[in-house]
């Protein structure tokens, strides 16, 4: 019995802790991470005051889904924002659907 219920620890905890990896992007975290850390120095930049519209100008440098994924990940370790992995996922996925509309 012991040796069993060790197997099924063995098998199911790395199944259990990768579906964490896998959860859904939460939307709404992301859009109140990219209003409170991404906001502000995006408006600085546009030189506008509206931090939104370097999402959507002309020029922009995301052309795509993966490049979208890498500018949050560039932007998260470049500026220390301290943002986990999932946060990254969750800002992501808030300006695709915000924004971008992209076929992830």
């Amino acid at each position: 019995m012991k040796h069993l219920a060790q197997s099924l620890v063995t098998v199911l905890l790395p199944l259990v802790v990768s579906g964490v990896a896998f959860a859904a992007p939460n939307i709404q975290n992301g859009k109140a991470i990219d209003q409170a850390k991404c906001y502000a120095c995006h408006a600085k930049k546009t030189g506008f005051g509206n931090g939104d519209m370097i999402y959507t100008r002309s020029d922009r440098k995301v052309k795509d889904f993966a490049r979208l994924k890498t500018m949050v990940a560039m932007c998260n370790t470049e500026l220390r924002l301290d943002m986990f992995p999932e946060d990254e996922a969750d800002v992501t996925a808030y300006l695709n659907k915000q924004f971008y509309k992209f076929k992830p």
